[in-house]
């Protein structure tokens, strides 16, 4: 894959889409290999791909840094729990697991309230979905959970008088994952995970036809 030709739009979109549950590569590979990109070229492209391949990774990384300033700040460490989450909602195959497993634990005690937490039907026109298929979580919209988490968030960062501190905390852990996707060389592996993922795309888009 040529990931000169892809753009930061594509890059988010893809980071959006695709499925964040797999775990996160192995120390030995992450800190392996590094060296100077040798043109801007080549390192926009180092970027893209080390962000695409060691997205788990750098998630992980940045929530650490994020837990180190608040070891004294129990409110501040919540906070920065429900900031995680709400990120992730924002990831498709996140909140389609994560609708799954309440729903399914839900039904283990109230079926009929499990009934309700389902997702709407979108209509089928043609053998087709009308349109994009919106993201439900627990039957309701994304937006709805991305909305409650996020200001449930941020008001504990107030209180807990931590904003300034996750504030550089946050930029330290992208400082990180920008110098380590810079800097690592990325492997043959990487760029056949990404072949993979392609292949999977295209899969998907053919069986939904």
């Amino acid at each position: 894959m040529d990931w000169s030709n892809v753009t930061a739009e594509d890059l988010i979109e893809a980071l959006r889409e695709v499925d964040w549950s797999s775990p996160p590569r192995p120390i030995s590979e992450f800190f392996s290999r590094f060296t100077v990109p040798r043109s801007y070229s080549k390192w926009s492209s180092r970027i893209k791909c080390n962000l695409y391949y060691y997205r788990t990774n750098y998630y992980i990384m940045v929530m650490f840094i994020l837990g180190l300033g608040f070891l004294r700040r129990p409110l501040a460490i919540v906070a920065a729990a429900l900031t995680a989450l709400t990120i992730a909602f924002l990831n498709d195959s996140f909140a389609g697991t994560f609708s799954e497993k309440v729903t399914r634990t839900v039904r283990q005690f109230s079926p009929h309230l499990a009934a309700k937490m389902r997702p709407p039907l979108t209509p089928v026109i043609r053998g087709r979905p009308s349109a994009k298929r919106a993201i439900y979580i627990c039957g309701r919209p994304r937006w709805v959970f991305v909305l409650i988490f996020a200001s449930a968030s941020f008001f504990l960062w107030v209180v807990s008088c931590g904003l300034l501190t996750v504030l550089l905390a946050f930029a330290m852990g992208l400082l990180a994952t920008l110098l380590h996707a810079s800097f690592r060389t990325p492997n043959l592996k990487a760029r056949l995970n990404t072949f993979r993922e392609e292949f999977r795309a295209v899969w998907r888009n053919y069986s939904d036809l």
